[in-house]
C-alpha cells in the first residue's frame, strides 16, 4: 500500500467512502472511538470482509457520523494515541497475525479534521488480532469462527486470488491512463479498430479489466493492464523487475557478458520487438543451395517463441525480486521464469496446461502470442526433432522453471541421458498425436540411414532400461514393436 496518499487522493477517498448510503461490511465510521482493543478488531474483521468482497483495501474513518456520513470533526490522534507505554500502531501491528500493512492518514475535510485509516485486505490467510479472526456481520464484528459459512467462502476467495487483479496505479485521470498505457496496441492485437472518444477506449480496457474504477475517483490500472499494456514499466515499481532480461555470453559460460538488453514495455505491447531481438542475436549458420548460400538459424525461432511466451505467462509473479530472462551462450540458450511450474516437467506434452495466471494467457491467446489449446510444448518438440536438434531440457530448481534448447550436436558425441532424453520426448510426442515410437520413426528423428537399425534399437533399449517409455505390446514380434511413455 502506498503511504505517501497526497492531499487530493486522501480527499477524493473520504469523498467516495462518504457518498455510500450505509456502512459496509469493508468500512465503519467513528467519530471519536478510541478503544484499542475494539480497534484491533475492527482492523481484523475489516481485512477479512475486503477479502470476502474483493475489495483492495478496507477502511475505518475517525471524525464522520455513524448515520448521517456528515463530517463531525474529530480529536482522536492515532500519532499520540498509546496502548500502556507502547504507540498504539506498533501495539496493534505486534499483535495482528499475518502483520498487514495499514496506515493512518489525517486530513481536513469540509471543514473538519478525519482520520482514515487505510487497510489492505487479508491474502492467503484470514487476519487474526490477539489469535481470533474477526468478520463483519451486518455491520457488526463478529468472531469469524462462529460464521462457518463465511469462513469457508473466505478460503475459497484466497485460493482464487491473483496477481492480475492487483492494482499497479492508483486513482488517474482518464487521460493519464491513456499516456501510461499503449492502448493502441491493445486494439491492434485485437484486430479492432479504435474507438471514437476517450470514454469508449477506457470502457473497453476496463471490460478487459486492464483498469478498474477507482474507489476515490479516476481510474486504478490493473497489474494485469500494466504488465501487457505498460508504456515503460518503469512507472510501475512494483513490476519493474518483471521486465524481460535477454543476456549474452561469450562462451559457454557466465563469466563474461557480451551484451544485455531488458525490455522496458509491457508483456503484449512489445513482444513482436522482444522476440525480434532474440532472433537477431542467435547463432546462425549458412547452408550451401544449388546457386546460392541461405543463412539459417540455429534454433527453430518459432520454437524460441513459443518458449518465450510460455516464460511470461506461467510465472509466479509472487516470486519477488526476479523475472523472466533469456541467456544466449555459443551453443545454447536458456529460457527462466520464477515459479516451479504447476505440471510435472515430464508430462508438458501430455497434460492440460495449468497457468497461475488465466486472465494473462487467456488474453496472451487472444493476442494470438500463445498457442489456443496448451500445443505450444509439442510443437516446440516437433521443431526441434524437424531440425534435428538435442531434446530440450525441461527443469526445476527452488522458485524457478528452465528451460535449455541445444545447438546441433553430432549423435555420437551426444551422451547417454541425452539420447534418452530425446527418445522419451520422441515416444511422448508421437502418443500425443495418437501414435507410436519405432525404430523406424527414431531412426527418421536422429536422421539415422535404415542400415543401422541396430543402433537405434540400442538407443530404444537404453531409454527402456531408464524407465522411461515402454512396449506398447510385449509380445509383439520384434519388427512389429511399438513404444509409448511410461506413463501412457
Amino acid at each position: 500500500m502506498n503511504s505517501n496518499r497526497d492531499h487530493d487522493y486522501l480527499l477524493g477517498l473520504v469523498h467516495e467512502l462518504c457518498k455510500l448510503p450505509h456502512e459496509t461490511d469493508w468500512v465503519e465510521f467513528k467519530v471519536n472511538y478510541r478503544d484499542p482493543h475494539a480497534i484491533g478488531k475492527y482492523i481484523s474483521a475489516l481485512a477479512n470482509a475486503a477479502a470476502l468482497h474483493g475489495k483492495a483495501h478496507a477502511y475505518l474513518l475517525w471524525g464522520i457520523e455513524n448515520g448521517t456520513h456528515v463530517v463531525a470533526g474529530t480529536d482522536f490522534s492515532p500519532a499520540t494515541a498509546k496502548k500502556g507505554n507502547e504507540p498504539l500502531e506498533t501495539w496493534l501491528l505486534r499483535l495482528l497475525n499475518p502483520r498487514i500493512d495499514f496506515h493512518f492518514h489525517e486530513i481536513m475535510a469540509d471543514g473538519g479534521r478525519v482520520v482514515l485509516l487505510e487497510i489492505d485486505r487479508a491474502s492467503r490467510h484470514p487476519v487474526a488480532f490477539e489469535s481470533i479472526e474477526y468478520i463483519r456481520v451486518s455491520s457488526t464484528t463478529r468472531k469469524l469462527k462462529d460464521y462457518p459459512e463465511k469462513e469457508r467462502t473466505l478460503w475459497r476467495v484466497f485460493d482464487q486470488v491473483n496477481f492480475e487483479d492487483g492494482i499497479a496505479a492508483e486513482r488517474l485521470r482518464g487521460e493519464d491512463v491513456l499516456l501510461k498505457l499503449d492502448y493502441p496496441a491493445y486494439f491492434d492485437l485485437l484486430n479492432t479498430p479504435l474507438p471514437d472518444g476517450r470514454a469508449a477506449i477506457l470502457d473497453a480496457l476496463r471490460h478487459d479489466r486492464l483498469i478498474a474504477p477507482c474507489e476515490a475517483g479516476g481510474f486504478d490500472i490493473t497489474n494485469l493492464g500494466a504488465i501487457l499494456f505498460a508504456r515503460n514499466l518503469g512507472d510501475f515499481p512494483g513490476l519493474k523487475r518483471k521486465a524481460l532480461r535477454v543476456v549474452e555470453y561469450r562462451g559457454s559460460g557466465r563469466l563474461e557478458a557480451s551484451g544485455e538488453q531488458e525490455g522496458k514495455k509491457g508483456y503484449a505491447a512489445d513482444f513482436e520487438g522482444l522476440i525480434d531481438y532474440i532472433n537477431a542475436r542467435l547463432p546462425t549458420h549458412e547452408v550451401m543451395g544449388q546457386a546460392f548460400r541461405r543463412t539459417i538459424p540455429e534454433f527453430p525461432e518459432s520454437a524460441v517463441r513459443e518458449l518465450v511466451a510460455n516464460a511470461l505467462i506461467h510465472q509466479d509473479f509472487s516470486v519477488t525480486g526476479a523475472g523472466p530472462m533469456v541467456e544466449i551462450f555459443e551453443r545454447r540458450i536458456e529460457i527462466t521464469n520464477p515459479g516451479e511450474p504447476l505440471v510435472d516437467t515430464s508430462r508438458f506434452l501430455d497434460n492440460p496446461p495449468a497457468s497461475r495466471n488465466e486472465t494473462l494467457t487467456s488474453l496472451m491467446r487472444r493476442f494470438e502470442i500463445c498457442e489456443e489449446r496448451g500445443s505450444g510444448i509439442d510443437k516446440v518438440v516437433a521443431e526441434i526433432e524437424r531440425y534435428q536438434l538435442p531434446a530440450p531440457l525441461f527443469k526445476t530448481q527452488p522458485n524457478f522453471t528452465r528451460v535449455v534448447l541445444f545447438a546441433h550436436k553430432a549423435l555420437v558425441d551426444m551422451d547417454r541421458i541425452e539420447r534418452v532424453r530425446a527418445c522419451y520426448l520422441h515416444a511422448c510426442l508421437k502418443y500425443v498425436t495418437r501414435d507410436f515410437l519405432t525404430n523406424t520413426s527414431l531412426r527418421e528423428r536422429f536422421g539415422i540411414r535404415q542400415n543401422n537399425k541396430a543402433t537405434v534399437s540400442r538407443y530404444i533399449r537404453e531409454t527402456v532400461d531408464a524407465g522411461m517409455i515402454k512396449a506398447f505390446d510385449e509380445h509383439a514380434g520384434r519388427k512389429m514393436m511399438k513404444y509409448v511413455p511410461f506413463w501412457a
